[in-house]
């Protein structure tokens, strides 16, 4: 069986987001917060949770990311700044300024690159490497991003009116190589692909399959889609949506936002987080759910997998989804479940 405990030292307002460093050796992780800060905490091996590190911004941070170590976080505020910071010594360097707040920020190993997302509609790639000879290149969406995710070699960007584009980041890091002398470097590069949602209603969050097969989205309505990059009528064809995150009350089903949605590296299977306080384990390939966690005190804001896939952090904070907009206390709080060997495991069929 799992075990599962709260840390000790909480941020003090809303949890934007929370990710695991990607080195499986590490059980360390950072957490953006509504109260200005970037935390970072390490898990050890007596069931601690140890606070390393407050980072304060002018504004609140709203996605965080690990660079090429443990020692290195990328971070996207509503200042409009995109930030490299390092750790030990609390350096920061701005690598670029949006028009507005800065939604996501992630990074790719493979193809050395920093890509945030910003409420100007814009994405921005920045050499993750501070010798790059090309500067922050632009690229124009067509509506606002609410999420992005990476696989290996793949960006997917989830926009307002239900929009996704698909970019293939080897072109994206050629096309910004080639153009340093472009116009402002704002490039007019069209995505690999065009997508619409096969949700009905607004992307809250996407998340790609740790191998590179496709990606997950959920929706403010409580439902998730399962889509494959591969654009063959066959792998389309596999393409699927489901309910969840429902609560019955007073014999009324009553729907909750999916705000969070997170692959498990070994294993393929996926968490989803809702409104709903509740953590589902889900199997893309069975389409079916493995196991449903105990509800907690307030809406699931952000969940991560460790790289070793053993320990699954989530945080909590109030989505007010019951109307009530006070802090209630214990309603912003980070868990972290320790995972049994085949808790998050496909089921034999």
């Amino acid at each position: 069986m799992s075990a599962q405990w709260d840390i000790a030292e909480p941020p003090s307002d809303a949890i934007s987001a929370l990710r695991f460093s990607s080195d499986s050796a590490s059980r360390r992780f950072a957490v953006a917060s509504w109260d200005k800060y970037v935390y970072i905490y390490e898990v050890s091996d007596d069931k601690q949770c140890l606070l390393l590190n407050k980072i304060e911004h002018r504004a609140p941070v709203l996605d965080v990311c690990f660079g090429k170590d443990n020692d290195e976080i990328y971070t996207a505020c509503l200042d409009w700044d995109v930030r490299r910071i390092q750790i030990s010594s609390n350096e920061q360097t701005v690598l670029s300024t949006h028009d507005a707040g800065v939604r996501n920020v992630v990074y790719s190993k493979e193809h050395g690159l920093v890509i945030s997302a910003a409420w100007d509609s814009t994405v921005h790639v920045h050499p993750a490497s501070p010798d790059a000879e090309w500067p922050t290149a632009t690229i124009n969406l067509p509506s606002k991003p609410f999420s992005l995710s990476l696989s290996s070699s793949k960006l997917v960007v989830a926009m307002a009116n239900r929009a996704l584009n698909i970019y293939e980041l080897a072109t994206l890091a050629k096309e910004c190589k080639n153009s340093a002398n472009a116009l402002q470097n704002r490039l007019d590069i069209e995505p690999w692909q065009r997508r619409e949602s096969s949700l009905k209603f607004m992307t809250r969050a996407v998340d790609c399959m740790p191998g590179d097969e496709g990606y997950a989205t959920s929706s403010i309505e409580g439902r998730v889609a399962v889509e494959w990059f591969d654009p063959s009528n066959e792998s389309q064809a596999r393409k699927y949506a489901f309910k969840c995150h429902r609560q019955p009350v007073d014999d009324v089903d009553v729907v909750y936002p999916v705000n969070s949605i997170a692959f498990h590296p070994v294993h393929g299977t996926f968490a989803t987080g809702g409104g709903d306080g509740v953590v589902a384990i889900w199997d893309a390939i069975a389409k079916r759910r493995i196991r449903i966690y105990p509800k907690l005190a307030s809406s699931i804001a952000a969940m991560s997998f460790s790289a070793d896939g053993r320990i699954l952090a989530t945080a909590i904070s109030p989505g007010f989804e019951d109307g009530k907009e006070e802090l209630a206390e214990g309603s912003i709080a980070i868990y972290i479940r320790e995972l049994g060997e085949n808790e998050v495991k496909k089921k034999a069929k």
